[in-house]
């Protein structure tokens, strides 16, 4: 399996996108206050699943989710933050709490299933290295 094929990656790195935008758009203290702290916690929710992804253990990919879902949780916060502070409004906010929250499930699923159909440790000439539940692989066809 490759990462780009990774469900609860390619959110992320949607998601990411789509803050960067609305933060571009702040005036300068908004940004260097909790723009770049937003920005920050959200970039490291994907780079922490593609960091975890590349690891040999399941036990290290399943750590680096945790370092991820704890990134996910801190966003929360930045996003809360920026509502508070009148720099996105109540429909920007609520879509990208649940956005966070859909993440945030579906992180903790992937979580739940890392061991349950992969062998302890992944060798490269083990294929394939697929999870057999497919909720978390986009369509590639």
């Amino acid at each position: 399996m490759e990462l780009e094929n990774l469900r609860i990656y390619n959110i992320s790195m949607v998601l990411k996108e789509k803050i960067w935008n609305i933060v571009l758009k702040w005036n300068h203290l908004a940004v260097d206050t909790i723009g770049k702290q937003l920005i920050k916690s959200v970039d490291s929710i994907a780079a922490n699943i593609s960091e975890g992804f590349g690891r040999y253990h399941i036990k290290e990919i399943r750590h680096f989710c945790y370092f991820s879902r704890g990134s996910l949780f801190e966003s929360k916060t930045w996003i809360t933050k920026a509502y508070n502070r009148n720099l996105i409004n109540s429909s920007s906010y609520n879509e990208l709490s649940k956005e966070l929250k859909d993440l945030g499930i579906k992180l903790n699923n992937y979580i739940n299933t890392l061991g349950k159909n992969l062998p302890d440790r992944v060798e490269e000439n083990e294929l394939p290295y697929s999870i057999s539940n497919d909720e978390f692989l986009t369509d590639i066809g």
